[in-house]
């Protein structure tokens, strides 16, 4: 059965950098695209990044310029580097596949916390 690990997050500053990881253990096949998720308190799970197998790429537009999602498909890894970073981006971070319509192709893991202070 295969799981989503998320790493990376933590405490940073206002202004500061953290960079996640999304490695998928188990059973090895190809993953198509993948995206990154965030959930903050109180509010609704909201998309972040998705890139293709292929490497194109898309933003939501509160991180466009600030976040850079890229993948290694040889380690079926995606990462979320995340520069600039606001108080607005403390969040729960998810990784998934997405599928047509709102389905996912995993089941959500625990995630990874970020925090960013003022």
């Amino acid at each position: 059965q295969v799981q989503l690990v998320e790493s990376g997050g933590g405490l940073v500053q206002a202004g500061g950098s953290l960079v996640l990881s999304c490695a998928a253990s188990g059973t090895f096949f190809q993953i198509g695209t993948m995206g990154w998720y965030r959930q903050a308190v109180g509010r609704q799970r909201e998309l972040v990044a998705t890139i293709t197998r292929g490497g194109n790429t898309n933003y939501a537009d509160s991180v466009k310029g600030r976040f850079t999602i890229s993948r290694d498909n040889t380690k079926n890894t995606v990462y979320l580097q995340m520069n600039k970073m606001k108080p607005e981006d403390t969040a729960i971070y998810y990784c998934n596949a997405p599928l047509s319509g709102s389905s996912f192709l995993f089941s959500w893991s625990q995630g990874t916390q970020v925090t960013v202070s003022s």
